[in-house]
């Protein structure tokens, strides 16, 4: 099989075309190169026959054209997004323009492609979201696929819109896709703006360790191979049209998920004093969702698949190997905002 994967030199991108190289799938990844990319990310598939690379914009119609006519894809695994919260707060314009209109774009090329190849039933467009499109839960609950969309940031906002498309795209013109929605995902390669890394690296530097409000907010963290696993399982074998949430059963309180890092870095890495002393909580943000807890009963039964990693499990994994990457991360820490505080509003 041969797919065509957006995004695929960012966090979960990079996990998926990893994947996807080693169960012997041909892999073309297209990314801008945006501040979150890395192909570092890729450097285990990087000299595969099975891999190519393609730097170019999915706003871009002309060069999504070209790629879909030269590698003539089987699927398109759309995961290209701007994706931080806290600078959809702060800049939402690029959210608008990659999430929506890009997507928008995407599509039509899709379409066009399709189309022109006799539109193959096999084919399958496969939309990559999040979450955070339902808005928040209370203290019960969890998401589905059919609860109401209620995005509370710029960033939910314009997935929840980016979603809207696809479903249109298919109802109106037949495009097959699938969608799939996802919890909170965390691992080896992920952004150091993101919490987990966040955590992490100040620790280590000894450095305040910012939590917002008092940590109260509750996640459901799902470990991004177990994700990178479902999500070419929906790709292959989800139903035409349908949307499947992938979560990790992994609920925790921010500042429990917190603690939990603080305590594996005494162990491997002591520092004299506990790290969790190094917990600073911070004025939260703006629109900022209490909690997020996926049913993942619908990919379980149709499909077959279950998280198989815990969060002690894999937080552990995930400490291990910034550990062991710290030219990686140290890298990307000269980046553009990163360590800023970002997100504020007045």
């Amino acid at each position: 099989m041969k797919l065509l994967v957006t995004g695929g030199a960012g966090f979960i991108g990079s996990a998926v075309v990893r994947l996807a190289v080693a169960r012997g799938h041909h892999v073309v990844n297209v990314d801008k190169l945006t501040y979150a990319a890395c192909l570092d990310n890729l450097a285990p598939v990087a000299d595969s026959p099975l891999y190519a690379f393609e730097q170019a914009d999915i706003c871009d119609r002309a060069a999504m054209d070209r790629i879909l006519a030269d590698h003539r894809p089987d699927a398109i695994m759309h995961l290209a997004a701007e994706s931080h919260v806290d600078r959809s707060i702060d800049g939402p314009g690029a959210f608008i323009a990659t999430n929506i209109t890009g997507t928008y774009t995407l599509l039509e090329a899709a379409r066009a492609y399709w189309t022109a190849a006799g539109r193959p039933a096999a084919f399958r467009f496969h939309h990559i979201s999040t979450d955070e499109v339902y808005g928040t839960l209370g203290a019960e609950g969890l998401f589905t696929e059919e609860t109401a969309y209620a995005p509370n940031s710029p960033y939910s906002a314009s997935k929840a819109a980016s979603d809207h498309l696809v479903r249109a795209w298919h109802e109106t013109y037949g495009l097959p896709v699938v969608l799939s929605n996802c919890s909170n995902n965390y691992g080896p390669y992920h952004f150091p703006e993101k919490l987990i890394p966040v955590v992490i690296l100040n620790a280590l530097a000894g450095r305040p360790i910012p939590v917002y409000g008092q940590g109260e907010n509750v996640r459901d963290w799902l470990y991004v191979e177990d994700h990178a696993e479902a999500l070419l399982l929906v790709c292959q074998k989800g139903a035409v049209g349908r949307s499947y949430n992938i979560g990790g059963n992994n609920e925790r309180r921010n500042i429990d998920l917190v603690r939990m890092i603080c305590a594996l870095l005494d162990e491997r890495r002591p520092a004299g004093a506990p790290h969790d002393r190094l917990i600073s909580f911070v004025t939260d943000r703006p629109g900022h969702d209490l909690r997020y807890a996926i049913d993942a009963a619908r990919i379980r039964d149709e499909l077959g698949w279950e998280p198989s990693v815990t969060v002690e499990e894999g937080l552990a994994r995930t400490v291990d190997w910034y550990l062991a990457h710290e030219d990686w991360w140290r890298a990307l820490q000269e980046r553009d905002g990163v360590g800023q505080r970002l997100g504020k509003v007045g």
